[in-house]
């Protein structure tokens, strides 16, 4: 799980700071001052002393965090380079082209990606840039990032959240946790909140117990040439990126506020299942579920005809909704309006013959005047897509509706087939 490191450190220090000034601090951390518990020196003098320093981070991370180390892990020193071609690795390997040029289309028929972007040139840019530790829960490998050629602060606090993600993967066990199973977009960012969360929540708490404030300062300098790169990354990416620290940090610290760490264990055994429950917590608290909508891709492309494919089906759910919304024109707060009250959604995308393309997005709505906020702010968002696109009320059958469906193509005729399509019965309330 790779870690961006100048978002959880800016993060983590903002915590840590609110708690210096007696602000409304997330947890009870206590402030670093100049008493803190001294960290071991950065400059260390043979691979003794580093194997040295390490173990006793262990220690300290495990005396926090409370779970049992089945096995202690020395971490990997990779350059920046190193780093760089190993995130590419994977990447290429874990989506072929196919699938990533399926997801390039999807992005560009929502109005989310420049026609001219690449998804693993983005990707790999990223990440090489911000990216200062990772635990390969497939291999039970932990890595972390040296630009310096040293051990500061930024090492030390990479590795005490990297050990959280390898203590996480031996007491609970990571891969169950299916956070890239296909076609559970949304379940599987609810799910990295929790995991990333923990780890964050973990990491401030080490960090104001065990970083001076020189270190803590250190963290906070921002290479400008990174930020400014995270910050060219269209929105949908960046943000989605960012969501499971910043909302997997508040939803974590609020069920520790409530129980400890004992209560956060106990979150492994009932994860959230879409960002909507990371986003209201007290909807992760009531265990109110998404409806599973019966969105068909294959069989849509097979309605359309001679030379249309399905591609697999995916679910956006409330947080990616509302940066829909907003990336399409819509302001920020509508958006985030618009897009609560979310009960459940699936999208398709359909490829057609020489380039066509056919978009389908069914959502419910837990009232129908959630399902009219969105119905009116979606109208107003498809304006900005490329091609042509509508959106409509399905047939209802009586009573209110909650159901919205949104249509996209690359042109006004294949809309035309497209919405025509006998969705209503599958939708209808």
């Amino acid at each position: 799980m790779p870690e961006m490191s100048r978002l959880a450190a800016v993060l983590v220090v903002f915590v840590i700071a609110l708690a210096a000034c007696g602000g409304p601090s997330p947890s009870a951390t206590p402030a670093p001052s100049a008493s803190a518990t001294p960290s071991p020196s950065a400059t260390l003098a043979s691979s003794a002393d580093t194997a040295a320093l390490y173990r006793a981070i262990e220690d300290q991370v495990l005396a926090e965090r409370g779970l049992p180390a089945k096995e202690r892990l020395e971490p990997t020193i990779l350059s920046e380079a190193e780093v760089r071609t190993r995130l590419e690795e994977q990447f290429r390997k874990d989506n072929p082209p196919d699938e990533l040029a399926v997801a390039e289309e999807t992005l560009r028929a929502l109005g989310l990606l420049p026609a001219d972007a690449s998804l693993g040139d983005l990707y790999v840019d990223l990440m090489g840039s911000q990216v200062i530790g990772l635990y390969d829960f497939t291999v039970k490998q932990l890595f972390v990032v040296s630009r310096s050629g040293r051990i500061g602060g930024a090492e030390k606090s990479t590795f005490a959240h990297e050990f959280t993600h390898a203590l996480q993967d031996q007491n609970f066990g990571l891969e169950g946790l299916e956070m890239g199973a296909a076609g559970r977009g949304d379940r599987s960012l609810a799910r990295r909140a929790l995991v990333e969360g923990d780890a964050l929540l973990l990491m401030a708490r080490w960090m104001s117990e065990h970083m001076t404030g020189a270190e803590l300062a250190e963290l906070l300098q921002v290479d400008p040439e990174a930020q400014a790169q995270l910050e060219r990354l269209p929105a949908i990416l960046r943000e989605t990126l960012l969501f499971s620290y910043q909302q997997g940090f508040f939803l974590v610290n609020g069920i520790w506020a409530r129980g400890g760490w004992e209560a956060v264990d106990r979150a492994y055994g009932r994860l959230p299942d879409s960002t909507e429950q990371v986003m209201h917590p007290e909807k992760y608290e009531a265990g109110e579920k998404p409806v599973e909508l019966p969105l068909d891709g294959a069989a849509l492309a097979k309605a359309m005809g001679s030379g249309w494919a399905g591609t697999p089906e995916d679910t956006l759910g409330e947080f990616q909704l509302s940066v829909w919304l907003r990336e399409n024109g819509v302001d920020a707060l509508p958006a985030g309006d618009a897009a609560a009250g979310w009960g459940g959604d699936r999208l398709a995308y359909l490829r057609g013959p020489d380039g066509a393309y056919a978009l389908v997005l069914a959502t419910t709505w837990d009232t129908a005047a959630d399902a009219t906020e969105f119905h009116d702010a979606a109208s107003a968002a498809v304006r900005s897509l490329p091609g042509a696109a509508r959106v409509e009320w399905p047939n209802q059958r009586g009573g209110q509706p909650r159901s919205v469906l949104v249509f996209a193509a690359g042109d006004a005729s294949t809309l035309a087939r497209i919405s025509q399509m006998a969705l209503a019965d599958a939708f209808a309330n």
